[in-house]
């Protein structure tokens, strides 16, 4: 009986998570993109958390529908009004450093009655306490006399490494995006030429038609009707 109630708190010891791991704090925000159909007369309002002193870089563009332009509003979590933008097509705008808690970003189609808008905006987040944990990480490593390349060098390396990848990843989405609106406009444009091509050729048979009706009318044979 001692044997299995050991075994049994042993197993329970062994299942429970490790003190101090849940509370290692919030996980760190990451970028995001979204891409949603914003319909005529109406506005959409999105909230996004954020770190205090980071920086945050908001990208939108409108890829689809009349005009292909919308009123963008950015507000900070105080309620101050950072950026205001009307019928604009695309923009890009940085805040730093950001205030902790919710930014406020609207996107609005009220001005258009008829034509509905799809849009496409990310948010890039550079937060600067990546960069104290990575200096203070490379303070304990120290001393550099025992290694062959400073952890200087190193540093440098990686960083600048990172950020081309993150402006690399920030490139391939403007050009989806990009490629998505030229793609909206390109099947509008067909869609259009479609249409007035089969309006014409109706025309033309209508047309034809009628003139063949003419015609005949003409080299009817009139005889006088006999009395």
């Amino acid at each position: 009986m001692m044997a299995a109630s050991a075994a049994l708190a042993l197993a329970l010891w062994l299942l429970m998570p490790p003190v101090g791991v849940g509370g290692a704090g919030p996980p760190p925000i990451q970028d995001g993109e979204f891409t949603f159909l914003l319909p005529a007369g109406r506005k959409q309002c999105f909230y996004q958390s954020a770190p205090a002193n980071a920086s945050l870089e908001t990208e939108y563009q409108v890829i689809g529908g009349a005009g292909l332009d919308v009123d963008f509003t950015l507000e900070s979590p105080q309620g101050v009004l950072l950026v205001s933008e009307s019928r604009k097509a695309d923009g890009v705008h940085t805040v730093e450093p950001t205030e902790a808690g919710d930014y406020k970003l609207c996107f609005d189609n009220s001005f258009s009655t008829i034509s509905e808008k799809l849009v496409f905006f990310e948010l890039i987040f550079d937060s600067l306490q990546d960069d104290e944990e990575v200096e203070g990480w490379a303070e304990a490593v120290e001393p550099e006399e025992m290694l062959d390349v400073k952890m200087e060098d190193i540093k440098e390396s990686i960083e600048t490494m990172r950020t081309r990848l993150e402006r690399s990843i920030q490139m391939l989405t403007l050009l989806r995006a990009f490629e998505a609106r030229d793609r909206n406009l390109q099947e509008g444009n067909l869609e259009r030429v479609n249409f007035w091509s089969a309006v014409n050729v109706a025309v033309l048979l209508l047309v034809a038609v009628l003139q063949v009706c003419t015609l005949k009318r003409f080299f009817q044979d009139k005889r006088p009707v006999p009395t």
